[in-house]
């Protein structure tokens, strides 16, 4: 009995401690067991299966807050997180209006995606674990990419929001991104153009959806169609109206259409392109964006009847440029020399001038590798003797010098020549946009405009030139018709004797015959006369063309500019490869002439040179008693010294070009 009632004692006690102790429990909750804040927690409302929940939006309005699905967010890549991770602002689910901002009590933190992936990324860098983390690593510079994009720009409507934040293309509760290669990896990549354009740009989801690009994706599921990122990347997306975006676009075109980008950038408006400015069409100038069509699609840019308006789109007078006409309909933009059978004209064209070039640069390099040699093996045999030998000449013509060239005919030889090289330096960065001096040149130039003024300036002179040659000659040919001999001695017109001295040349490169005697011209100096009347020609003619464009294609068929193009670009490479190779060659470099031949710039050269060089004419003269009237005082030292000043910069502008020029050619092999 008395140990009942010990029983009933110590029942009592607690159970007045415990009534005791309500109060104390009551004023602090936190000694309660609250609700455990675990994902199941958080799902228990937010898994949309109890209806929308709801807040208050800046706008007065309501804002519904996304649900969660528990099987998506388990296969997430963030699955093993809990939700307050990142929603590191709730702290307790027991009141929901404090806990959740519910009617505004409270206003809960926006979830900074960016913020974590950088503390998490320094902190494995700290700890040395950076190499053990590859995608956060390409977490991270996505970041920084998207910090710089046209995405996190303030939003024009709500200043205080980005255009587009993370969650706004990603579903942070369902994030995972498939690996490449893989079915899952093309499946997702199918619904990006959706992704776009559904949460922001609906207007050009329903254009793309139209295309052939769209149809490709959205109809056949075809993952090799272009979706979205293939054009506008998806990170460091930046304005369609910014100049970077205008030019990177056209290579992401390229990175499906291989061909089209190469034959795109061997025309004018790739070649600009290539070179960083965007002054000229790009791809999807011609064939549209977002609505990109077939070109026998009667709704495409490119159609041919709608192609004149989309060229005249950028060629009218508002721009400054002549308006396009009939014949910018068939010019091939992606033609090329490699089909015969789609563009027999632009093959026919590219046959004649390789062979052209095969043919003049293998027989006057090889003329050139035997002279040298020839010429190199006399002057070690004779070496310490003088090659030209003073005693050859009378004693009283010693010192004289011979008179070769008028003041006219200098002058003209140097306008020619200086024309000529800043005409190269402005055409080669079009020529070669890809090589590595072509966009800082074309910088120094100040841009394609000022090049193109300049370029065209020199042309004009050049031709000028030209022109006034042909003009005095046919004055000179009128004024002594009747004493002049077309295949004379003093003729520039090649003959039979040309072909023998041609012929005796080789015989003594190969130590089989002595070195022949000339007259007045060599077989050499008259092709350097004649090749620039083709060359001149075709340049010309064909830069006359792509000048006046407009003018020209209002009856001549698009084809043509083509062809003027091939012509133009290597006519050009022929003259400057074999002046600044052949020509310098003949006139300097070769060891009878080395550094420097300064005839062309003083007028005249020593006796003993001319017996030496042009042995017939020499004796002729002597034979007709004319020889003293051509001859005069050699120039001044100064006079001397200046024009090998002259000769040396001349040179070293030459074989700068040259270089260029060969750095271009084998760049783009």
């Amino acid at each position: 009995m008395r140990r009942k009632f010990s029983f009933f004692l110590a029942g009592l006690t607690c159970l007045l401690a415990s009534l005791l102790s309500l109060p104390a429990i009551a004023a602090n909750p936190a000694s309660a067991s609250a609700p455990k804040l675990d994902n199941a927690s958080c799902l228990s409302c937010h898994d949309g299966k109890k209806g929308a929940i709801e807040v208050p939006a800046p706008d007065d309005e309501k804002r519904e807050l996304l649900s969660v699905t528990a099987d998506k967010l388990g296969s997430s890549v963030h699955a093993k997180m809990e939700c307050v991770a990142c929603h590191t602002d709730i702290k307790d689910n027991a009141d929901k209006a404090s806990a959740h901002g519910k009617n505004g009590a409270v206003k809960l933190d926006k979830v900074d995606c960016a913020g974590c992936h950088q503390n998490l990324w320094k902190a494995a860098q700290s700890a040395g674990q950076a190499k053990d983390k590859p995608r956060l690593e390409l977490v991270v510079k996505n970041i920084e990419a998207y910090q710089k994009s046209f995405h996190a720009r303030p939003n024009q409507n709500f200043p205080d929001q980005a255009n587009a934040t993370c969650d706004s293309c990603h579903d942070t509760h369902s994030f995972n991104i498939p690996a490449k290669n893989t079915p899952a990896y093309d499946q997702w990549r199918l619904g990006i153009a959706e992704t776009c354009g559904q949460s922001c740009h609906s207007e050009q989801l329903e254009t793309y959806a139209d295309s052939i690009h769209g149809k490709t994706v959205l109809e056949k599921h075809d993952v090799k169609g272009a979706v979205c990122t293939d054009c506008h990347t998806s990170h460091n997306i930046t304005s369609s109206s910014d100049e970077p975006f205008k030019l990177a676009v056209t290579d992401q075109c390229g990175s499906c259409h291989k061909d089209n980008l190469k034959t795109y950038l061997a025309t004018y408006h790739g070649q600009i392109s290539k070179l960083g400015y965007t002054n000229t069409a790009k791809c999807y100038e011609c064939h549209g964006s977002h609505k990109i069509t077939k070109v026998d699609d009667p709704k495409s840019m490119v159609h041919i009847n709608n192609r004149l308006k989309t060229c005249q789109f950028c060629h009218n007078e508002k721009k400054g440029i002549p308006v396009a006409t009939a014949g910018f309909v068939s010019f091939q933009p992606h033609g090329h020399a490699g089909d015969f059978n789609k563009y027999p004209q632009i093959w026919v064209a590219w046959q004649i001038m390789l062979q052209l070039l095969v043919g003049t640069f293998a027989f006057f390099w090889l003329h050139t590798l035997l002279w040298f040699y020839r010429e190199f093996k006399e002057r070690k045999a004779h070496a310490g003797e003088q090659h030209i030998r003073m005693a050859s000449v009378p004693e009283q013509y010693r010192g004289k010098h011979v008179r070769r060239f008028s003041p006219v005919w200098r002058i003209a030889h140097i306008t020619f020549a200086l024309s000529l090289m800043v005409l190269t330096l402005t055409g080669i960065p079009l020529f070669y946009p890809a090589s590595p001096w072509a966009s800082p040149l074309m910088t120094a130039l100040g841009g394609p405009h000022t090049a193109g003024i300049i370029h065209r300036t020199c042309a004009v002179i050049f031709a000028g030139v030209f022109f006034w040659h042909l003009f005095y000659v046919a004055y000179r040919l009128a004024k002594n018709w009747s004493t002049f001999k077309f295949f004379g001695p003093e003729s520039l017109v090649p003959n039979l004797q040309d072909g023998k001295d041609m012929i005796a040349m080789f015989k003594w490169f190969f130590g089989k015959g002595p070195r022949p005697k000339f007259d007045r011209w060599t077989y050499w100096e008259k092709f350097d006369y004649w090749a620039p009347f083709w060359g001149v020609t075709i340049i010309g003619v064909s830069g006359l063309i792509m000048w006046f464009s407009s003018f020209f294609a209002s009856f001549l068929p698009g084809w043509v500019f083509n062809v003027a193009a091939i012509f133009h670009a290597e006519e050009a490479f022929l003259a400057v490869v074999f002046l600044f190779t052949v020509h310098f060659f003949n006139n300097h470099f070769r060891p009878d002439k080395f550094p420097v031949e300064v005839v062309m710039f003083t007028g005249t050269f020593a006796l003993e040179e001319f017996k030496h060089d042009h042995a017939k004419e020499y004796d002729r003269l002597v034979a007709s008693g004319e020889l003293e009237k051509y001859l005069v005082d050699a120039p001044s030292p100064t006079k001397l010294a200046l024009s090998k000043l002259l000769g040396f910069v001349l040179i070293a502008c030459g074989l700068t070009l040259l270089t260029l020029v060969g750095i271009g050619f084998f760049t783009q092999l």
